[in-house]
């Protein structure tokens, strides 16, 4: 502890200026990609890096300057490396999914309200052909609040948005028409995917078990859950823990347009 002490007084104002701008940048850069990666695997990953990398830096600045630890100095710079090349292959789908996000950015996505519209289209025509033939289905939107630990639950798709697809997804039979298809950022990205159901009292407790599953996802979270019941085919929406029944095609269009423009870009 004395030999930090030393070493920090023996640094000038400027200096010390330098290093806190510096360990705030560091911060930020940190905070943002713990932000990006939360609710995923990934997190716990990059977490666990930052701590090895962060202690290592560390012990290493000290033992060098203090007692001249240059052949260890060596070795943690192929160390670094490695950890670079390791950090590239377990990122790679977090990395993707960043380029992608870059990519969405309004500097590049002058196409991107086309691609919401007709997205609202095919869910729409999806949703209404279903109710119609009383095929049972639970649709969500994921907005600002990520479902990484939902998601893993499910099997990954990461395909366009398609009436067709979707009904497919759904039909009796399949190996993903039971429990939930999640769409993030115009995409369809995980099927089968388990959900929370409420508590089963009150209102609640006389439904069946999509309809809980939707009023208990969207009360922990921001979602916009779509349901098709296969025993009436009415379709209902859940927000904000709250269930309205009977959705017009107008209500149904509005919710999801708003629902598509704040989701996520697609994730790996």
């Amino acid at each position: 502890m004395q030999v930090i002490v030393e070493h920090i007084l023996r640094i000038s104002p400027y200096e010390r200026l330098i290093i806190l701008a510096e360990l705030i940048i560091i911060g930020l850069v940190v905070y943002a990609v713990l932000n990006f990666l939360e609710g995923t695997r990934g997190e716990r990953l990059f977490r666990g890096m930052v701590l090895v990398l962060f202690t290592g830096s560390l012990v290493l600045n000290l033992g060098v300057k203090t007692f001249g630890m240059d052949r260890i100095a060596y070795l943690y710079n192929g160390f670094l490396l490695a950890v670079l090349i390791v950090a590239v292959i377990a990122f790679q789908s977090e990395i993707r999914r960043a380029l992608i996000r870059i990519g969405q950015t309004p500097l590049f996505t002058a196409g991107s309200r086309y691609q919401i519209s007709r997205g609202v289209e095919e869910i729409v025509e999806a949703v209404f052909q279903m109710a119609a033939t009383r095929m049972g289905a639970i649709l969500v939107i994921e907005r600002h609040v990520g479902l990484g630990e939902f998601i893993e639950t499910g099997v990954r798709l990461d395909a366009r948005i398609t009436s067709e697809l979707i009904k497919t997804i759904f039909y009796p039979g399949t190996p993903l028409h039971d429990m939930a298809l999640i769409i993030r950022g115009g995409r369809l990205l995980a099927a089968r995917v388990q959900l929370p159901l409420s508590e089963g009292d009150g209102a609640a407790g006389s439904l069946g078990s999509r309809h809980r599953a939707a009023i208990g996802l969207s009360s922990t979270s921001d979602a916009l859950v779509i349901v098709v019941s296969e025993e009436t085919g009415i379709i209902s929406i859940a927000l904000d823990g709250k269930l309205k029944r009977n959705v017009t095609e107008s209500e149904l269009r509005r919710h999801l347009k708003d629902a598509l423009e704040a989701g996520r870009p697609q994730e790996q």
